[in-house]
Order: structure tokens, then C-alpha cells, then sequence
């Protein structure tokens, strides 16, 4: 039993004696700590004294709208990029004049395209076209005098203003007679045409984008000028 506990003291004193490191410790005091550690290559430094960073959570995702929406948007665009046209038929000249200032002034993106329609003829004209001006015009009637043409006129009015009036005959076949003695005479510069007849009026058509066209419109409607109709 003695020998027993002596054992026993003893060992407990070597144990002391190591673990106080009596018997040598390694210089490197991790030394021991790294031969301990299992799958080193395995662990990860996650912080050094700080907190670690809280994971990042990702964007929820977003619904795309709905298609129906989509396409009414699409529609709404595709509309305000195609243009329209707006016609008006037989207008007076006069207001045909006024639509295309307003036009000019206040729209300059719809451009006008107009086409002059003349009344009935009520005649045949001959005539020598318009002179440059006055003074063209009276040297061209004293040529007329030198051939013995006294029987005409300096016309005054717009658009004709400075052509010589030889006659106006009601048949082209009086008109074609009068033509003729003027040439053997010399004349070389009349012409025959249907006389123009007042009462003419203007078809006009503009083409512009169509969000503009309601604004157009109401400013048609507030100077008591027609708003126009969608082209045929």
C-alpha cells in the first residue's frame, strides 16, 4: 500500500514538473498549438477584434407591369410620333391666307400644302402676260401702237397686274380669230387662255404630329376659322 502512494505522489510530481516546463518547452510557444490544430488550411479570419459585417441581403425582386399597361403606353407613343393630316375644301381665299399664317406662326409643324381652284371660265382671254413693271408695260404698248394695235389695256389688279388685255371674247372661236390677226400683224407675244372667273376658292392640307392636332383645332375654332376634317 505504501509503495502504492508513493507511486501515486510521484507521478502527480512529474506531471508538475512538466507541465511547468522542468523538462524544456518549445522556442516557438504556438509551436505545440499548431501541431494540435486539425485542418488548419480549413479556417477562415472572419474579424480581428471588430464586429463581423452582417450579410448583405439581396433586392427583392420587382413585377414588370402588367402587359396590358405596357402596350397602352406603346400605343400612346407610337400615336404622338405618326403624323395626321387635316384637309379643308373650298375655302375663300382669304381664310385659306389665314390658316397659313396661323400655321406658320403658332404650328410651324404642320406644313401646308394648297391648290387654287378657279371658278367657271366665262370667256376666252388675249393677252400678253404681265410686264415686270409699269415702265415695261407702257414700252410694250407702244410696240403695240407701232403695229397699229390701239384697241387694248394696262391691266392694274392683282395677280395680272402690268399684262396688256387684248379682248375678251365669249367663243374661243372669236378669241382664236383675234389671236391670229395679231400675230400676222406682228404680235408675237399674245396668248389665249380661258378668261379667269372670280369666285375661286382654296383646298388646303397640312400634315404635323398628333399630339399637336387638338391644339391646333381649338386655335382654328377661337379665330372663327373652320377646324378642319382628317384627310381622305
Amino acid at each position: 500500500m505504501k509503495a502504492f502512494v508513493f507511486i501515486l505522489v510521484l507521478a502527480n510530481m512529474l506531471f508538475y514538473a512538466f507541465s511547468e516546463g522542468y523538462f524544456g518547452r518549445p522556442e516557438n510557444p504556438d509551436a505545440g498549438r499548431l501541431e494540435r490544430q486539425v485542418s488548419a488550411e480549413r479556417m477562415k479570419i472572419v474579424s480581428r477584434g471588430e464586429a463581423p459585417a452582417l450579410p448583405v441581403k439581396a433586392p427583392e425582386p420587382v413585377a414588370p407591369p402588367p402587359m396590358e399597361d405596357v402596350k397602352a403606353e406603346q400605343v400612346v407613343a407610337a400615336e404622338a410620333v405618326v403624323p395626321v393630316c387635316l384637309a379643308w375644301t373650298h375655302l375663300a381665299p382669304a381664310d385659306a391666307a389665314r390658316i397659313g399664317k396661323l400655321l406658320e406662326s403658332r404650328f410651324a409643324a404642320f406644313k401646308p400644302v394648297q391648290r387654287e381652284l378657279v371658278g367657271e371660265s366665262n370667256g376666252w382671254w388675249v393677252f400678253i402676260p404681265p410686264l415686270p413693271d409699269k415702265d415695261g408695260a407702257d414700252r410694250k404698248a407702244a410696240e403695240l401702237r407701232e403695229f397699229g394695235v390701239t384697241d387694248y389695256f394696262i391691266v392694274q389688279e392683282v395677280p395680272n397686274r402690268f399684262a396688256i388685255s387684248l379682248g375678251v371674247f365669249s367663243t374661243e372661236k372669236g378669241a382664236q380669230e383675234r389671236l391670229a390677226a395679231l400675230k400676222s400683224s406682228g404680235v408675237r407675244s399674245a396668248r389665249l387662255i380661258p378668261r379667269p372667273a372670280k369666285g375661286g376658292t382654296v383646298n388646303l392640307q397640312a400634315s404635323g404630329p398628333a399630339d399637336v392636332r387638338a391644339s391646333l383645332q381649338e386655335a382654328l375654332v377661337k379665330s372663327a376659322l373652320p377646324k378642319g376634317e382628317p384627310c381622305p
